[in-house]
């Protein structure tokens, strides 16, 4: 065939590839072709290169879950329930589940009925649910700045707007929170009151008191996250945003309580629960029935018996001591490796650090130059739906021992070097 010939069957064939990806991107929503993967997720790929030191993904220890006693629930569901194990369930969640659920709830200070609780495929899917449910296209949800990545992709996913407001050990600004709802109808506000992804902060009893009855003179749904709270280990308890609307305010339906068995318990059971107030609780699960029926029947009676068993109380007393000491040693080595470099929040609970540089150095630069030295962390920039601060970092020492953690600030320390290097050659 002449070269021409062939010429102009390549570029055929390339206007063909070019006509058949923008006709398969039309085909998407549009809300599906403007939205964007997790940048942590992405970023979690370079865990896998052997040698790499993770500060990045916020992940229990696989040290630390208690494979034996899940083992042994296994094997207890599969032995006690055979008839119901293997087959559909409930959308609602399998009650021998959400009586164990409940059982630990109302120890915790909250009141919550087994008939009330609504089993999910992780807590993210309960974000999901709550989205589904209370959400229209343009309307607007608050959010604490910086929050939960993933939190933001659903909201941004059903069309909301985001409007952020800045909630951490220090306080809150009602008085942007008065101006944003003047001038706004917002139907959900959303926060991690315990040990937040990303600052770790925890929000104090005033403000979250202050928070609710705002929340009720406004007539908005407060979402409260709380996947870390079970891990705690410096401080006091603080009640929880459901607790304070019901005692304070006699309110019942001004909160809907989200947690997880991914952080205390084991993240591949994919279960998480949900206990909205009782009037939305059918139209939450009818949410759930579209998205997948209902959640796993095998892992529900896995994680019931596993709570039966009595083990997660010793378990979470061996997390929090672990985590303490691995939280210590990473602020110990920063102190001595990274003396005046990073400003950090110091958590009494969860799996992270939050951080900025104090020259105001750019840390995804920093990211860059930290890949090469087999060291891994997220730049803070993700957390932001507003104006990122570029020189913010969120470091997650659920993973790493004390003498990992020393070798990685160690790396770190390298990157940093490096990069402000470039920074002043540039």
């Amino acid at each position: 065939m002449p070269k021409d010939t062939d010429k102009k069957s390549n570029e055929s064939e390339t206007n063909l590839n070019r006509r058949s990806t923008n006709s398969s991107e039309s085909m998407l929503s549009r809300r599906m072709q403007t939205m964007s993967s997790s940048a942590i997720r992405d970023l979690l790929r370079h865990s896998k290169i052997p040698g790499m030191i993770s500060l990045a993904g916020g992940i229990p220890a696989p040290d630390l879950i208690d494979t034996e006693g899940l083992e042994a629930a296994t094997f207890r569901a599969v032995e006690s329930a055979r008839n119901t194990t293997y087959q559909y369930g409930l959308t609602e969640g399998e009650m021998f589940l959400r009586e164990e659920i409940a059982s630990r709830m109302v120890a915790q200070g909250i009141s919550a009925e087994p008939d009330h609780i609504l089993v999910t495929s992780g807590s993210q899917q309960a974000l999901d649910i709550v989205a589904r449910a209370f959400l229209d296209e343009g309307d607007s949800v608050l959010v604490e700045e910086p929050t939960y990545l993933a939190a933001l992709q659903v909201f941004d996913m059903a069309g909301a707007k985001t409007l952020v407001f800045q909630g951490d050990q220090y306080g809150i600004d009602f008085t942007r929170l008065e101006s944003m709802v003047a001038n706004n109808r917002i139907k959900l506000m959303y926060l991690v009151p315990n040990f937040s992804n990303p600052t770790g902060t925890t929000l104090p009893l005033p403000e979250r008191t202050k928070l609710v009855e705002f929340a009720i003179r406004h007539d908005i749904m407060i979402v409260e996250d709380d996947p870390y709270g079970d891990l705690r280990y410096d401080g006091e308890h603080v009640a929880s945003l459901f607790e304070i609307a019901e005692q304070s305010f006699n309110s019942k339906n001004r909160v809907i309580y989200i947690s997880s068995f991914s952080k205390t318990v084991a993240p591949g059971l994919r279960l998480g629960w949900c206990i909205p107030p009782e009037s939305y609780f059918h139209s939450l699960c009818r949410a759930k029935q579209s998205m997948d029926l209902h959640s796993s029947t095998l892992s529900q009676y896995i994680a019931g018996y596993y709570l039966k068993s009595g083990r997660l109380d010793d378990r979470l007393q061996l997390l929090k001591k672990a985590y303490k000491c691995r939280r210590d040693a990473l602020i110990k080595a920063i102190s001595e490796h990274l003396p005046n470099t990073l400003e950090l929040n110091v958590p009494d609970g969860g799996m992270f650090l939050w951080g900025r540089f104090v020259s105001g150095l750019d840390a995804s630069l920093v990211l860059q130059q930290a890949l090469s030295q087999s060291v891994m962390f997220v730049p803070g920039k993700y957390f932001y739906s507003e104006t990122p601060d570029l020189s913010s970092i969120r470091l997650s020492f659920s993973t790493i021992t004390p003498s990992l953690a020393d070798e990685a600030v160690k790396r770190l320390a390298i990157a940093i070097q490096r990069t402000e290097q470039r920074e002043t050659q540039d």
